[in-house]
């Protein structure tokens, strides 16, 4: 890709969120970077309930290099904050990192070149050693592990929010209108020329992490239910098992009536109807999350509402 074709060779997207103490210190690291084709970046304050916008503001006004600042209406989630990011990038290629200095800036000009001079259409990042907390990194592990089974993606390739991607992909990703994106699962939709590299990862320099295990649980239902039919095809599976299931029961009920005497069996009973009755409820779930996700898109649920726009990137092309 010709970074000549594009008004800029790196864009920067950086989600915002509860990130007024750090969001300072990770734009004027990125603005002493001198990638190929020079860099720009985008912030979304996604809903912060601090003073981030503010402090955006600030950054617009005084940045020394070319600086977008895009808010939403309301807190939509990190993905949605992404995508609106993306459809303001100019970037020959496009990085989207966190705003808790987590993800090393000084890392970012070595993920760009990787992507740029191998030819790659996606570059993840990987980590040695993740400094998160236990519980996180154990859910970002089943995550990837879920992915495994549910995307089209290289086995065993970490999904990482720390990414760099060509301006064919962001544009394909970017058209997406749907309420709950799931990048990686449209990035997956776009190509298989995907590569990844190991990068540092610090502790948080500021306060605590946005997600918790709400927020992962809706994570991983936009992976599952987005994306895939999986759950609709184990729903499936399920109710031929306890079909199967029953018929066998009901083979050793009429056996057992024949050639001997059959106590009441309430134990057993009441057991077989739990089982069945969970199993029909868990089928009856997957349907409802997949009729409700498709009756709020039809519905118009939009993705994201930006109130506000400075900087040089104020037009948005979305085909």
């Amino acid at each position: 890709m010709k970074i000549e074709d594009h008004p800029v060779g790196l864009s920067i997207v950086v989600p915002v969120y509860r990130g007024a103490a750090t969001v300072g210190r990770l734009v004027e690291a990125l603005s002493a970077l001198k990638p190929a084709g020079g860099i720009e970046i985008i912030l979304v304050n996604d809903g912060s309930p601090d003073d981030s916008g503010d402090v955006c503001r600030r950054l617009a006004e005084t940045a020394t290099v070319p600086l977008t600042y895009v808010e939403h209406a309301r807190n939509f989630g990190e993905h949605n904050a992404v995508m609106t990011g993306l459809r303001h990038a100019r970037g020959a290629y496009v990085i989207n990192m966190d705003d808790d200095l987590q993800n090393p800036p000084e890392e970012v000009v070595r993920l760009y070149d990787h992507a740029r001079l191998g030819g790659w259409d996606v570059v993840y990042t990987r980590y040695a050693k993740k400094e998160h907390e236990g519980w996180r990194n154990l859910g970002s592990r089943f995550a990837n592990k879920v992915a495994d089974s549910l995307l089209d993606k290289p086995r065993g390739l970490y999904l990482s929010s720390f990414r760099c991607m060509s301006a064919m992909v962001v544009r394909e990703v970017a058209k997406y209108s749907g309420p709950y994106p799931y990048i990686d699962g449209l990035i997956m939709q776009v190509t298989q020329r995907i590569t990844s590299i190991e990068v540092a990862h610090y502790a948080r320099a500021e306060g605590r992490s946005n997600y918790n295990m709400r927020r992962l649980v809706r994570l991983w239902l936009n992976l599952a239910t987005n994306f895939s039919v999986a759950p609709l095809r184990l729903a499936i599976y399920a109710g031929i098992a306890m079909g199967s299931l029953g018929f066998l029961l009901a083979v050793f009920v009429i056996l057992e009536a024949i050639f001997r005497e059959t106590p009441s069996g309430w134990a057993s009973s009441m057991t077989l109807m739990l089982l069945i009755a969970g199993v029909q409820f868990l089928i009856l779930g997957v349907l409802g999350e997949y009729v409700g996700r498709a009756f709020l898109s039809a519905n118009g649920k939009p993705q994201g509402v930006v109130r506000e726009v400075i900087g040089p990137a104020q037009k948005v092309t979305q085909e």
